[in-house]
């Protein structure tokens, strides 16, 4: 009887350990798969964010290059916002002294008229 407890103990164990290696295999498999859509997304950043930077080496995308690139371009992206808020401003500033000077000829002009 404790001979049949021994094998009915191996058989579970051994079936836990099959079971444990199937799924060691899956894990593999789903980082390898991971890090292989990381380095296609990576790629992919690149190529929009620069593509003749990106797949020209032949080497693989960094992510610090990613993150670098990342940067550059909210970088940009600020400085083109304030930029355009500068512009803005000055936009308004001459459309109220347009609005001044054409306020004026009208007062002008209706002065002329009456000195005439």
């Amino acid at each position: 009887q404790a001979e049949e407890e021994l094998r009915a103990a191996w058989s579970q164990q051994a079936q836990q350990l099959r079971e444990m290696e199937r799924r060691e295999r899956l894990l593999r498999s789903d980082v390898q798969r991971a890090g292989e859509q990381l380095e296609s997304f990576k790629t992919r950043v690149m190529q929009v964010c620069s593509p003749s930077a990106a797949g020209s080496t032949g080497k693989p995308v960094t992510e610090q290059q990613v993150i670098e690139k990342v940067r550059q371009i909210s970088s940009e992206n600020q400085q083109s916002h304030e930029s355009e808020k500068t512009l803005q401003k000055e936009l308004s500033s001459r459309l109220a002294k347009e609005r001044e000077v054409s306020a004026n000829i009208k007062v002008f002009k209706n002065s002329l008229q009456k000195l005439q």
